[in-house]
């Protein structure tokens, strides 16, 4: 299904090793996600930050170990970063549980030191732990339609990604060679979006959070303020990952930091341009999700990443097949897949950005980006 039966035996030994490995940490990503949104709902986000900055770098010397060390490749980076999800998952039952310390105080075994919230009744420190029984209906309801809303809309953006790595790697018109790299640049390129697409989503963390202050406030010049200028901010940041992007492919940094293969730098090398033009787009998108998030507008979030993934692989259709009789391949497969890949995702990105301001200027809307103060 992914290609790998292109890229030869090699690569599919290295990618089911991978696999397989990767999926023990499923329960430990589930753990860490809730977690996160859990201490976010009390305005905590230094704790998440401490904990998953300290996975990073436990992740960061395994990979040293086993990759540089035991020679153990894609196998020794599977297991590096499932030991460091699964610690940082342990790490967050156990603050939930008020067994360590939290970095704002609020939850953890430090909270006992601070006042206790106005409105608990008692003494005893508060905790979030797991739970064997059900829950009542009207209990999990809303907990429920919202996460469906979430589970649905990512569930369709990584089918689409994985849908992206699967037609990277048959980029024919190459041999097992090119279309192996194809798919390395591919990874390389999809890790900087990635990278970049995680220093935006600060700016949705914090963004979701206020806004959802705000609005349980009914404030509504602040819900509106707050979104204008994580906004202005999100175009700040955009700019400034475009630049720095722009820096690493001018002066053949990133070339020659990700490989040393020269089919895999020259695969890179188209990718760039659109990687760099993507960010002030793909900021935009991050900070409105986190926006539309805190006004806890999660199905229509759904509606409209279903509407952009199936924008973004009907122009893929466009290019790969030359519906348009523009295209350079003539037929269903050509040599530049890799790149209408690419251009499909920015697509993608761009249907996100205007389907989120759709919402976010709508005058009988939770934000009404363009009101005027009351």
């Amino acid at each position: 299904v992914m290609g790998t039966g292109v890229t030869g035996p090699e690569a599919n030994a290295y990618a089911t090793s991978f696999l397989v490995i990767r999926a023990i940490a499923a329960p430990a990503v589930l753990s860490i996600s809730a977690a996160t949104g859990i201490l976010r709902g009390y305005l905590d986000t230094k704790t998440a930050l401490y904990v998953l900055a300290a996975a990073n770098i436990v992740n960061f010397v395994l990979d040293v170990v086993l990759i540089l060390g035991a020679d153990m490749g894609p196998t020794g980076a599977a297991i590096a970063t499932t030991t460091a999800e699964w610690l940082a998952a342990l790490t967050f039952l156990g603050v939930l549980a008020g067994k360590l310390p939290s970095a704002d105080g609020e939850l953890g075994s430090n909270q006992e030191s601070r006042a206790i919230l106005p409105s608990t009744s008692s003494d005893a420190p508060l905790t979030v732990v797991p739970i064997l029984s059900i829950p009542p209906w009207k209990d999990v309801k809303p907990l429920i339609v919202a996460s469906s809303s979430v589970f649905l809309r990512t569930f369709v953006l990584q089918i689409s990604l994985s849908g992206a790595a699967a037609m990277a790697a048959r980029n024919v018109g190459s041999d097992t060679a090119g279309a192996s790299a194809s798919i390395a640049a591919h990874q390389i390129a999809l890790q900087l979006w990635l990278l970049c697409s995680f220093v935006c989503d600060a700016l949705a963390a914090a963004s979701q959070a206020l806004v959802a202050d705000a609005i349980g406030r009914q404030d509504a010049n602040d819900t509106r303020d707050i979104s204008n200028t994580i906004f202005a901010y999100s175009f700040g940041l955009g700019g400034i990952l475009a630049g720095a992007l722009s820096f690493g492919m001018m002066s053949g940094f990133l070339l020659d930091f990700f490989t040393t293969d020269g089919s895999t730098q020259a695969a890179l090398n188209e990718l760039l341009p659109l990687l760099i033009l993507a960010q002030p787009l793909n900021s935009f998108v991050f900070a409105a999700d986190g926006v539309l998030q805190g006004a806890a507008e999660f199905t229509y979030q759904a509606k409209a990443m279903a509407l952009s993934v199936s924008a973004g692989v009907a122009s893929f259709m466009i290019l790969e097949y030359d519906y348009l009789g523009m295209g350079s391949s003539g037929g269903p497969h050509g040599s530049d897949t890799l790149l209408h890949v690419w251009e499909a995702l920015l697509v993608l990105q761009l249907a996100r950005a205007l389907t989120s301001l759709v919402k976010l200027v709508e005058r009988e809307g939770p934000i009404n980006l363009l009101g005027q103060k009351i």
